[in-house]
């Protein structure tokens, strides 16, 4: 029984490591975005942290190798878990306001700061796997066997550390209580494992560990994660951290870290200087004239809360959108506070490259904007997807795409044009104003810039909406050349990553103000 319960707690000391180890990373993110150098430095740091406990581990249990000391190893180690996301509340909020003003100092020394944090609970959960093998062996000949064992036991409880976080808790009940969840959980194994190696009295000096952590779930985890101003609604779930944000009569959606904003709603105005509006003027690179009645479908990789969607009813009333929206809370946002209720959208919850290669429809526009801050998604950047895009436009359909770069980097604009071009016959490119965004336009039938003036000046004459006219007028006031041809994406080789974190290390060192949206 008793040696049964050793291996029990193994498995829950290692399903609590790898839980702070995700559960970290979103508790980092909210405020650093989820690029793979803060993922690269979570992982990296909880596992020097996990080394440094293997050794201690197996030094203390050389000391004291009694089920005593192993537990109350346990119960420090759980204490700690609950303590980190409070001690790093403060923390983040200043890291939060020093984010939006680029305040680079600030902003480094908050990340190490936060790291640090983890360093005693880490530390003192990766003890328990040296420390359970010292107390199990009882001769050398079962060392292979026992070794093994706590192993696998261990890995077990990793495994499940894994997505229990992501999947259910964090959605749930959010990152704080997450942590709550996983440290009240190990307090009660190490506590039950305490009494049951020793006695009920010898463990009532340690009663005021787990009465902290009852007064963390009771007054510790309220009020909202960051100091934003103008903050109506904030909610987590298992892609993004999701800020809903009223600036006068402006609502708008952030997710993440909040340096991009990824829709915007406003009950009188459509037009509003972002990418969304580029969506409608993707077919006009097609000869001229080109009628608005021939748009009848639109699909939107990266539908978020759905500002392109509106945008698009209002130009097109007859067309019908597909809207490819991975994660179902940011829908769910987008209905409650940003009017995204119009009957001729049909949302479909899954990635947009899946969701689009299984369509059996065509469409006249496909929009491309599936940015999880900062990156695009890889496999949204290969030639093999956009064979997926080419093969599912109409016979005039025409891509559109939202990509950031820097004021003096366009690498990621050229990989992708380059890319682009392996597919589709011809390529353009406008700067979005005040903005680190550009967008590039790709048409299944040889286009120009001079059909899309031609068609300008064509609609200028015609009764349609307004917003069509100015969104067009941007465009060709902002265009610019075809892209350099540079490198090709394909699903084999995409160094995105390597190319966005310059783009982002650019933006921070530069001390520019304007958000890639």
């Amino acid at each position: 029984m008793k040696k049964s319960y050793i291996f029990i707690s193994v498995f829950f000391s290692g399903m609590t490591a790898l839980a702070v180890e995700l559960s970290a990373s979103r508790l980092i993110g909210n405020v650093y975005g989820s690029s793979n150098l803060v993922w690269a430095s979570v992982i990296g740091l909880i596992l020097i942290y996990l080394t440094v406990g293997y050794w201690l581990g197996g030094k203390l249990a050389d000391r004291h190798p009694t089920p005593k000391y192993f537990y109350r190893v346990l119960m420090w180690g759980s204490l700690f878990v609950g303590l980190v996301p409070m001690v790093s509340r403060p923390v983040l909020r200043i890291t939060a306001n020093a984010f939006d003003q680029l305040q680079v100092p600030i902003l480094a020394g908050a990340f190490v700061t936060i790291l640090l944090l983890f360093v005693i609970p880490v530390t003192l959960i990766g003890m328990t796997s040296p420390f359970a093998l010292k107390l199990l062996l009882k001769d050398t000949q079962s060392t292979g066997k026992v070794s093994g064992l706590v192993s696998a036991v261990s890995t077990l409880g990793s495994f499940l550390g894994t997505f229990l976080p992501v999947l259910v808790l964090i959605p749930l009940i959010g990152t704080y209580r997450t942590f709550l969840f996983f440290s009240s959980l190990l307090m009660l194994i190490a506590m039950i494992g305490y009494m049951l190696f020793t006695d009920v009295k010898s463990w009532l000096k340690y009663a005021w560990m787990p009465i902290i952590l009852i007064l963390l779930w009771i007054f510790g985890t309220r009020g909202a994660d960051k100091a934003t101003q103008n903050l109506i609604y904030e909610t987590e779930s298992s892609y993004n951290y999701i800020q809903v944000i009223q600036q006068g009569s402006y609502t708008l959606l952030r997710l993440n870290e909040g340096q991009g904003i990824q829709s915007i709603y406003h009950p009188t105005q459509l037009f509003y200087n972002g990418p969304w509006s580029q969506v409608l003027v993707a077919p006009y690179f097609n000869q001229a004239p080109h009628p608005t009645e021939s748009i009848k479908n639109i699909a939107l990789v990266g539908l978020a809360a759905g500002t392109s969607a509106r945008q698009a009813t209002a130009v097109y009333p007859d067309v019908q959108i597909d809207g490819f929206e991975i994660d179902p809370k940011v829908v769910d946002v987008g209905v409650e506070y940003f009017d995204m209720k119009q009957a001729n959208l049909t949302v479909h919850l899954e990635d947009g490259r899946w969701g689009l290669a299984h369509s059996d429809k065509t469409y006249d526009i496909i929009s491309v904007d599936a940015y999880r801050p900062p990156y695009i998604p890889w496999h949204m950047t290969t030639v093999e997807f956009f064979e997926i895009v080419y093969n599912h436009l109409s016979n005039e359909g025409v891509m559109v795409i939202n990509i950031g770069r820097s004021p003096l980097d366009r690498t990621l604009v050229n990989d992708l044009g380059t890319t682009i071009n392996q597919v589709f016959p011809t390529v353009f490119v406008m700067d979005l104003p005040e903005s680190f965004n550009s967008i590039l336009f790709a048409s299944k039938q040889p286009g120009s810039w001079d059909n899309f003036l031609e068609n300008y000046n064509t609609l200028s004459e015609l009764e349609v909406h307004p917003l069509l006219k100015e969104v067009m007028a941007v465009t060709i006031v902002h265009q610019k050349e075809k892209p350099s041809a540079t490198r090709i994406y394909s699903d084999d080789r995409t160094p995105i990553e390597w190319v966005t974190n310059k783009i982002v290390v650019d933006f921070i060192l530069a001390g520019e103000t304007e958000r890639i949206q």
